[in-house]
């Protein structure tokens, strides 16, 4: 009576089994499609003209062709690039040397304002760009009349908040993975300060959620046009918007080049954390081989 329920329950699970991939499949396949489909007319557009239909390739060689006077049309496009991975640099620095060492010290030691501390990182989500640009209007406003001027790059102080929402959550998760109150302890014991925990034990054991709130923040300032918009400063989607109004595909074909090279760089940051994670796991953790570690013949006595 035994053996055939259990055949049964083993078909059973099999068909859900297989139910369950093609779903999988299937739900992959579509979600490929729909993300490929926007990318693939982006490039079609960029090289085949429009009214006539014939192919293109002048915004491609005027891309290629970098910032010469010959192309004087393009030249916000270019500065518009600098001051976005400029801004990609600030806001990646401020972001990590403000958030991370305040989320170490709240785990530490203050963990019940980890509540208020999500709280205000998430806040960012639940107010429009619009709002948080006519607060921040007065203090650019300061700003400019500073010695640092009205530099496109001090948008960086803004991209910080908009950011916040997303690096506190994937910072979030790599604290949660690792047990902090025990590798700060065996430091502390060990005669480490405080910054060397930080630099020597949190932040090795944190890459992957830093490489992932990096390019988190990479991705939200390389997209950002609201703010700059608003607050009358060029950056790289400024300059998009600029050009396309005189050259369409020259903005279609730059548009391809950041949404290839975003996810190139998304691609490589994640085998390279991935890497790392490895060479630094500790060897203990590796499964011992056989004849590893063991005495020699002879070797006892």
């Amino acid at each position: 009576m035994t053996a055939p329920t259990l055949t049964g329950g083993t078909s059973h699970a099999g068909r859900a089994r297989r139910r369950q991939a093609v779903l999988r499949r299937t739900v992959l396949s579509v979600g490929t499609v729909a993300m490929l489909v926007p990318v693939v007319a982006l490039l079609e557009y960029s090289v085949r003209f429009p009214l006539t239909g014939a192919v293109d390739l002048s915004a491609w060689r005027k891309i290629v062709a970098g910032r010469t006077t010959e192309y004087q049309s393009l030249a916000p496009l270019w500065s518009g690039l600098t001051s976005s991975l400029v801004m990609c640099a600030l806001t990646v620095a401020i972001m990590l040397g403000l958030l991370l060492p305040t989320m170490v010290w709240v785990r530490l030691r203050a963990p019940r304002a980890a509540r208020t501390l999500e709280l205000v990182c998430l806040l960012p989500l639940s107010i429009p760009a619009v709002v948080l640009v006519v607060g921040l209007a007065p203090v650019y406003r300061f700003i400019a009349g500073t010695p640092l001027g009205s530099s496109t790059v001090w948008l960086s102080f803004a991209y910080v908040i908009l950011v916040l929402p997303f690096a506190f959550r994937a910072l979030d998760a790599g604290l949660r993975a690792i047990d902090l109150v025990t590798l700060a302890e065996a430091a502390r014991t060990l005669g480490g300060g405080w910054s060397r925990i930080l630099l020597r034990v949190v932040v090795p054991n944190l890459r992957p959620a830093i490489v992932s709130s990096s390019f988190v923040t990479v991705a939200v300032v390389l997209g950002e046009f609201t703010v700059a918009r608003l607050l009358a400063r060029e950056n790289l989607q400024t300059a998009l918007f600029q050009v396309n109004l005189s050259d369409s595909q020259v903005a279609a074909a730059m548009a391809f080049v950041l949404l290839t090279g975003t996810t190139a760089l998304l691609v490589t940051l994640e085998l390279l954390a991935t890497r790392t994670a490895r060479t630094a796991r500790p060897r203990s953790a590796e499964p011992s081989r056989p004849g590893v570690g063991r005495e020699p013949r002879g070797a006892r006595r």
